[in-house]
C-alpha cells in the first residue's frame, strides 16, 4: 500500500481558523499601533523634546522593601514586556495542544523553518562582523520576528493569502519567540541567585499544581504569577521569561462544563493589554534613537547596521524558504497544491520584521554602549522596513497575477 505525503501547510480546521481570525485581528492592530508608536519615539527623540525624552527613560523608579530599583526604561523592558511574552507563551501553548505543533508530522516543518530562520541570520551576522568581538554581543538581535507588525503588513498586503500560511507564519514567530526568550534566559542573564532560582522553580510548581486542580480564580493567580516575576527577576535570569514559563503551564485542554480552557480565557483577556499597551509603549520607549549630533545615513551604513539589516532582511527569508523547500524533498512532505513557492517565500520576508524582541536583545547587548546601541536600533528598524516593502512587493506582485489569471 502506497504511503499517502504529507501536505506542508495543510488545510487547517473551522476552529483553528475561528481562533487564527481573532489573534491576526487582534496582531493586526497591535502592529498599527506599534508603527505608530516606533514613528514617535524617532521624532520625539530628535525634537525639542528629546532631552526630556531620554530624561524621563532614565528616571529611577523604585520599591525599596522589594528590592527593585529600576529606570523607567527598564521597568517596561523587563516588567510590562513579560506581558508579550505571556501572550506569545499562550500561542505556542496553543499550537502545541491544538494547532500546527500538535501534530509531529506538521510541527516538522514550522520547528525546521523557525530554527533555520534563526540560524541563518545569525550566521551571517557573526560572518559580517568576525574580530569585532564588541559588535558580536549582539549575535542574536536578528533571530526574532515580531508577530504583530508581521501579521499587520500580511493583514494588509496579503489579504489573497491562505489562513493556512497566516497560521505558518505564526507558529514561526511563536517559535521564534520561544527560541529568543530561551537565548535571553541563557545568554544575556546576569549572576544567577540559586536561591531565588530554586525558589521560583517551587512557585512555578504550585502555579503548575493549581491548574492540575482546576483553581483558576484571577485574584490567586494575578498575585502568584506577580510573585513569580519577581522572583524570576531577583534569580538573575531576564524577568520577561517568567510570561513564558506561567503561560507553557496554565492548562489548555478542556475539563467537563467548561467553553473555555484556562488558556484559552487568559488570552482573551490578556492579548488585548498586551497589543493595545504593553507592545506599543515598549516601541515608544525602545525605538526612541538620537540622531540628531551623528545622522541617519552615517549609522545606517555602520558594520552593525548592515549585518543587522542584511541578516534579517536576506538571512530570515532563505533560512526559512530554504528549510521548507529541503524538508519537501528530503520526506514525504510536499507543498499544499492551492499555494506556491513564491507564497512561502513571501511570507521569509515577512519574518525579516523583527522589531520587538530584536531591540530587547538590542537594549540587553549593547546597554552600556551608546553608538552601538543607536546603530544596532537603527538597524533593525531599518530591516524591519525593509523586510516590509520586500515582502509587500511580492504579495502586490501575486495579488496581480491571481487577479489576471
Amino acid at each position: 500500500m502506497t504511503e499517502q505525503p504529507e501536505i506542508v501547510f495543510e488545510n487547517i480546521t473551522a476552529k483553528e481558523q475561528r481562533w487564527l481570525a481573532r489573534a491576526v485581528k487582534d496582531e493586526t492592530f497591535g502592529g498599527a499601533l506599534l508603527l505608530i508608536a516606533a514613528l514617535a519615539a524617532i521624532v520625539v527623540a530628535n525634537s525639542g523634546l528629546g532631552d526630556l525624552y531620554w530624561q524621563v527613560l532614565h528616571t529611577k523608579v523604585g520599591i525599596g522593601a522589594l528590592s527593585l530599583e529600576m529606570s523607567v526604561a527598564h521597568w517596561v523592558s523587563d516588567g510590562l514586556l513579560a506581558i508579550f511574552f505571556l501572550v506569545a507563551g499562550l500561542e505556542l501553548k496553543h499550537e502545541f495542544v491544538h494547532g500546527s505543533l500538535s501534530k509531529p508530522s506538521q510541527a516538522l516543518v514550522p520547528i525546521v523553518a523557525a530554527i533555520a530562520g534563526m540560524t541563518f541570520p545569525a550566521i551571517i551576522f557573526v560572518s559580517l562582523l568576525a574580530g569585532d568581538s564588541e559588535a558580536l554581543a549582539g549575535w542574536a538581535i536578528p533571530i526574532a520576528t515580531d508577530i504583530a507588525f508581521a501579521l499587520a503588513v500580511l493583514a494588509v498586503a496579503g489579504r489573497s493569502l491562505p489562513n493556512e500560511l497566516r497560521a505558518f507564519l505564526l507558529t514561526v514567530a511563536v517559535v521564534d519567540d520561544l527560541g529568543a526568550i530561551s537565548i535571553i534566559a541563557v545568554f544575556y542573564s546576569d549572576t544567577i541567585n540559586q536561591q531565588m532560582l530554586l525558589l521560583t522553580v517551587g512557585l512555578l510548581a504550585v502555579y503548575a499544581l493549581l491548574q492540575k486542580l482546576n483553581i483558576t480564580n484571577w485574584y490567586l493567580l494575578v498575585p502568584l504569577g506577580l510573585v513569580i516575576w519577581w522572583t524570576t527577576y531577583q534569580s538573575g535570569i531576564h524577568a520577561t521569561v517568567a510570561g513564558v514559563m506561567i503561560a507553557l503551564l496554565t492548562r489548555n485542554k478542556l475539563k467537563v462544563n467548561e467553553s473555555l480552557s484556562p488558556a484559552e480565557r487568559a488570552e482573551i483577556k490578556i492579548r488585548p493589554i498586551s497589543v493595545a499597551i504593553v507592545v506599543p509603549l515598549f516601541a515608544f520607549v525602545a525605538a526612541g534613537v538620537d540622531l540628531r549630533s551623528i545622522g541617519f545615513s552615517q549609522t545606517v551604513s555602520s558594520n552593525i547596521a548592515i549585518g543587522i539589516i542584511l541578516a534579517l532582511a536576506i538571512g530570515k527569508p532563505v533560512g526559512i524558504f530554504g528549510a521548507t523547500y529541503l524538508v519537501t524533498k528530503l520526506t514525504r512532505a510536499s507543498l499544499n497544491p492551492t499555494l506556491r513557492w513564491s507564497d512561502v517565500f513571501a511570507i521569509g520576508l515577512l519574518a525579516g520584521i523583527g522589531f520587538t524582541v530584536s531591540l530587547l536583545i538590542t537594549e540587553l547587548s549593547f546597554g552600556s554602549a551608546d553608538a552601538l546601541l543607536v546603530e544596532a536600533k537603527v538597524g533593525v528598524l531599518a530591516a524591519s522596513a525593509l523586510s516590509a516593502l520586500l515582502a509587500v512587493i511580492m504579495l502586490q506582485v501575486r495579488a496581480r497575477r491571481t487577479i489576471t489569471s
